[in-house]
């Protein structure tokens, strides 16, 4: 049976010389690898300053304990996002204000946004849904109107342009994850970004355990001083070193799942449903993955689609398969978020299928992965 993995690392040889140089140093965190990743990513997206980080998860809770959030603050997210985006939130101890979604782009509903907006209010966090950019000249707009911080999660969104921009380095921080399914991988890992060199040199600091001087700069070893809180929450430099080598080959994978993605999609006509659009006037999307819609009418069949791809050998996945409020975990837990109405998340929810697109796969995998869907769906519904 012929295998159509939804995601796959792509590792050659470059990735584990590198691995072995760490490994025969003497140095394996705190070391000058790590800060070469984030020169490097820095160059990439096009300016601002990078720190990396243990995930994409802690990358975001180190933003909000640089800009002094917690106990008592309110941070509006999207309800259509993995947990972690969240979890984050509540991680610092404050309240995450979960919002509907745009049903063309599955991104958070800036009117929405608005109507979330109370006294306690300090901060928006957008997702990049998919890699399709959110639309940030109105997020802010409303936030510099309102005096709000803008956090991005970016952990789908590598690649991704809002105009002429890459996402991330827009509002006060951007999020990005190397989780081995992303568009390049670390293992595990995640970079902290952010256009204000003074906010990322905070955050270094604050991810490790906020010493007054680093290894390197203490003159008499072992002497240092503590001078403010700090987490452990750093990349190594393992990690580090496989994201260099990555990020080199990052620029042939996005055209490689521009083309897979425009194949996917490309003459695909169905009464049961549609893409959600990969495609923006406003900007570029990194295309994480290819997400299909079902009709309302059909949507009940879900479950029963995604299995029959599985057993076709076609690996398949939900962005996302709950809206967050409706998670058990918030649902039973009410006194840590709130939640405004959200019945388009629910219905992306409830509605959706995404497929794979990655650099691991071929034309003929795409195909065979379009034809298979096209057939299962009129299956199914017959």
């Amino acid at each position: 049976m012929k295998t159509i993995e939804f995601g796959r690392p792509m590792i050659s040889q470059e990735e584990k010389d590198a691995v072995l140089r760490v490994l025969n140093s003497p140095q394996l965190v705190h070391g000058p690898v790590s800060l070469e990743f984030e020169d490097a990513f820095s160059t990439f997206i096009g300016g601002g300053y990078s720190t990396s980080t243990s995930s994409a998860t802690t990358a975001l809770q180190l933003a909000y304990m640089v800009l002094g959030i917690g106990r008592g603050d309110e941070v509006i997210v999207t309800s259509l996002t993995h947990v972690a985006t969240a979890n984050s939130i509540v991680a610092v101890g404050a309240t995450p204000v979960f919002v509907d979604v745009d049903l063309e782009t599955g991104n958070i509903s800036t009117k929405q946004i608005e109507k979330a907006i109370t006294e306690k209010t300090k901060a928006i966090c957008v997702v990049h849904y998919l890699g399709v950019p959110v639309k940030m000249d109105e997020v802010l707009r409303l936030s510099k109107s309102k005096g709000l911080f803008v956090i991005e999660d970016c952990a789908l969104a590598l690649g991704t342009y809002f105009g002429s921009k890459h996402v991330g380095i827009l509002g006060d921080f951007g999020a990005f994850s190397f989780y081995p399914a992303k568009h390049i991988t670390t293992g595990e890992g995640g970079m902290l970004v952010s256009k204000e060199e003074s906010m990322i040199v905070k955050a270094a600091k604050t991810k490790a355990f906020y010493y007054s001087k680093n290894v390197g700069d203490r003159k008499i070893p072992g002497i240092y001083d503590i001078v403010g809180f700090g987490l452990n929450l750093r990349m190594s430099e393992i990690a580090a070193a496989i994201g260099i080598e990555q990020l080199k080959k990052l620029p042939e994978f996005l055209k490689v799942r521009e083309r897979n993605i425009a194949l996917l999609t490309s003459e695909f006509s169905s009464r049961l449903g549609q893409f959600l659009s990969h495609k923006c006037t406003y900007g570029i999307s990194g295309n994480y993955c290819s997400s299909f819609v079902l009709e309302p009418k059909f949507a009940r069949y879900r479950d029963q689609i995604l299995l029959r791809l599985k057993n076709l050998g076609i690996g398949c996945s939900v962005y996302y398969p709950v809206s967050l409020p409706q998670a058990t975990f918030y649902r039973l837990h009410p006194e840590i978020s709130r939640s405004l109405s959200n019945p388009n998340a629910q219905y992306l929810a409830a509605s959706s299928i995404a497929l794979g697109i990655g650099p691991h796969l071929s034309e003929s995998d795409i195909l065979f992965t379009r034809d298979s869907l096209s057939k299962v769906l009129e299956e199914v519904a017959s």
